[in-house]
């Protein structure tokens, strides 16, 4: 069986979403104009003929609604009957939105499913996003009224009249008076410099000349030294000169000794099983460590128009063909397995081209 289908992640709530799902109006800016069909309930014509992989309009009926999680819709295109199916999941940063056709009676020809596809993609990655961002603006501004939409976002201050340009000149004034007050007290408690003293310089009182003989019982007489009120800026000698010999014994600190790396974390990937466009991957990542291994990211590079749709035992996103995993912490010795559905554009599945864990390649590939 022959499946289109899409998922994407969008940053809007599970209820916009279903809004623009289900309103005729937005469905016709983001998808295709509809138009009921008179007479019969929940019934609707969509305007897709010339649209890439459509040869006439579809007649669509609703078969299962449960707001805003679940949308069944049976498509009558020209006798070939498919089910269309949108489930919107809230996520942590909006909400999901999962589509799948599955023919029921007739199928696509090699013609129709790419070009179909693809319609469908666009329109769910592109301006799907836009209308909710422009429907997201309007239910956020709070001035429309009977008049119109405006586009002018209310302006939220403080209630009472502005102050006029007179009192904020007064304020301003007044506030710089106060600077100027604090800046002139501190000035004035400032300690002032030390008065110059007329006292002369030091001078020192010249020692007599003795003879040799007299030299060891009179006392060298020592100078005279005046204070002077200035401070000096003779640099006093130290009283003992340190020596440049190095101890006998130098002391040794001990140095605490540094724990080893823990060793890296191992991943192995294997295809756990393959289908007609499509194939589930699983990576398992082994910590040989005596310590659980709290931060650890596995990137699996998938082939060209391949994309990722559902994944079990840890984080995901996807940025063009790289998958970055993330998740809990993998325990000490144990090991952590991830689990992924791949949708491949090609009949056969072709298997990733990379896998890494920690930057280093992973066994299996």
């Amino acid at each position: 069986m022959i499946e289109i289908g899409a998922d994407v992640d969008l940053s809007h709530p599970p209820d916009r979403v279903w809004l623009a799902l289900t309103d005729r109006e937005l469905l016709g800016r983001w998808f295709a104009e509809a138009d009921m069909v008179e007479g019969v309930p929940d019934r609707l014509l969509l305007h897709t003929a010339g649209l890439p992989g459509f040869d006439t309009d579809v007649e669509v009926e609703v078969t299962e609604r449960r707001v805003p999680e679940l949308l069944v819709l049976r498509c009558d295109e020209a006798g070939r009957l498919t089910e269309l199916t949108c489930a919107v999941t809230a996520t942590k940063q909006g909400s999901r939105l999962t589509v799948r056709e599955v023919p029921t009676h007739g199928s696509w020809s090699d013609e129709q499913h790419g070009p179909r596809e693809q319609q469908l993609r666009q329109a769910l990655t592109v301006r799907l996003p836009a209308i909710l961002d422009w429907l997201a603006f309007q239910q956020v501004d709070l001035r429309r009224g009977v008049a119109g939409m405006t586009t002018e976002l209310p302006v939220l201050g403080a209630s009472g009249p502005a102050p006029s340009r007179r009192r904020r000149r007064a304020a301003v004034a007044g506030l710089a008076a106060v600077v100027l007050a604090a800046g002139l007290a501190a000035w004035l408690t400032l300690p002032g410099e030390p008065e110059h003293s007329a006292a002369p310089t030091p001078t020192s009182t010249p020692t007599p000349t003795t003879p040799p003989s007299m030299a060891a019982a009179a006392p060298t007489a020592q100078p005279t030294v005046t204070p002077s009120a200035r401070p000096s800026r003779s640099v006093t000698p130290t009283t003992a000169r340190p020596s440049r010999t190095p101890s006998a014994t130098p002391s040794r600190t001990p140095t605490a000794a540094v724990p080893p790396p823990p060793p890296p974390l191992a991943a192995r990937y294997d295809t756990d099983s393959s289908r007609l466009f499509g194939y589930t991957g699983e990576v398992v990542v082994d910590n040989p460590g005596p310590a659980p291994a709290e931060q650890w990211v596995v990137v699996v590079t998938l082939a060209e128009g391949s994309s990722v749709d559902d994944v079990e035992g840890a984080d995901w996103r996807q940025d063009g063909q790289a998958i970055t995993f993330s998740g809990l912490a993998v325990p000490a010795g144990g090991s952590r397995t991830i689990r992924f559905d791949v949708r491949d554009s090609r009949p056969k599945a072709r298997e990733p081209e990379g896998c890494t864990v920690g930057g280093n390649p992973c066994a299996g590939l």
